[in-house]
């Protein structure tokens, strides 16, 4: 048996932001939690969802404690701010880093027996669905406003804590192109990247379905085709990205991924390396690793990124062309070729180990071990 989990709505498009007044209403909420993150705050792009609010007279309540790599004492933090302010419903405005921690305060809320978040990891036993998120994009990349998963970094021990959950999934996702045009070019590249890297692992994990595999070809296409007119700011290259990094997130939410995320996630924890450009780097590495126990589905995703003739290549030949064309839109996007000026040989053995113990390893397509993880990540360096 498979399950699919996705929002009860979402918009999509240029000007959707207009939908969320209307949201509110109808579902009878009285006061909004605001999360987002000062950069987002600073720079006026929250401002276009607060002006809806404040023209709708709709009440609402700002918090900002959020950091690109959102901790447990934000959480908690949003847990305590949310309780004292009054609201029924939250509004997460930014990318991934807002929503995760939307998530995490919605489901503690209404599930305060986890009120440590350490508990949450995994897949966490709540009886009750999180309060009612209504989840606003600022990137293309993460996905989090269709996803049953978050992400959230426990300091104290330098690693980040996947938790996956059906309760978290926000109600309403509201994907408008308009709300990331302000994304600088770095960003821009990384989050996509970070949407490649959703779709090709969702296409080869062990859970993959053909329902899921529909969604993950797609999404390769748009953003193979996309991502260098996104990052020049082109109107229909921001369109696509927004686009197709959310039908990425509709399917590995539901099949999960692999150890190109296991890998990254302890870099995010340790070094504060942004998500997307930790998996860009170690993306192809990981394919190449990967690649005997794939089938023929790098010939699919060969063909998605518009590699030509395809059809004629033998097994070795689809394989290096699928991972060449992921190799050459992250030079493109001007992400880095290795991780020398990020990882310290020091800490490989603690990165291997954190990444082996991360929620997304078992998906992974090969089965894996500390030792291989290491190697890997020694191959970057």
């Amino acid at each position: 048996m498979n399950r699919f989990v996705l929002n009860e709505t979402s918009y999509h498009g240029a000007g959707a932001i207009s939908a969320i007044a209307d949201e509110i209403k109808a579902r009878g909420f009285k006061k909004a939690f605001v999360a987002s993150d000062p950069d987002l705050i600073k720079f006026g792009v929250s401002k276009k969802v607060t002006d809806i609010l404040d023209n709708a007279n709709i009440a609402y309540e700002m918090f900002s404690d959020i950091k690109p790599n959102p901790t447990i004492e934000n959480v908690q933090a949003g847990v305590a701010a949310f309780k004292a302010c009054g609201a029924d419903c939250i509004v997460a405005i930014g990318g991934g880093s807002s929503m995760d921690t939307a998530k995490a305060i919605g489901i503690i809320v209404a599930n305060p027996e986890f009120s440590d978040v350490k508990s949450l990891e995994g897949v966490a036993p709540t009886k009750n669905p999180a309060v009612p998120i209504i989840a606003v994009p600022t990137t293309a990349g993460t996905a989090a406003e269709v996803t049953i998963n978050y992400v959230i970094t426990d300091a104290e021990l330098n690693r980040k804590m996947v938790c996956v959950d059906v309760h978290d999934i926000p109600v309403v996702a509201v994907v408008d192109p308009e709300m990331m045009s302000t994304m600088p070019k770095g960003l821009t590249a990384a989050t996509g990247m970070d949407a490649l890297t959703h779709a090709i692992e969702g296409y080869i994990t062990k859970g993959a379905w053909e329902l899921s595999d529909m969604f993950h070809l797609k999404a390769i296409e748009i953003i193979s085709r996309s991502l260098r007119g996104a990052v020049a700011n082109t109107k229909e290259g921001r369109e696509e990205m927004a686009l197709g990094q959310y039908i990425a997130g509709m399917g590995f939410s539901n099949v999960g991924l692999g150890i190109v995320h296991s890998m990254a996630h302890p870099l995010g924890a340790l070094y504060d390396t942004p998500h997307g450009v930790a998996n860009a780097i170690i993306l192809p590495v990981v394919m190449e690793y990967n690649a005997p126990a794939t089938g023929e589905k790098y010939r699919d995703i060969a063909a998605a990124m518009g590699v030509k003739g395809t059809e004629n290549m033998t097994v070795e030949e689809y394989r290096k062309a699928a991972i060449d064309a992921v190799r050459q839109l992250s030079k493109d996007v001007g992400i880095p070729a290795d991780l020398k000026d990020i990882v310290k040989r020091e800490d490989l053995d603690f990165l291997a180990e954190s990444a082996y113990a991360d929620a997304c390893r078992p998906g992974n397509p090969r089965d894996t071990s500390v030792a291989e993880i290491k190697a890997l990540y020694e191959s970057m360096l």
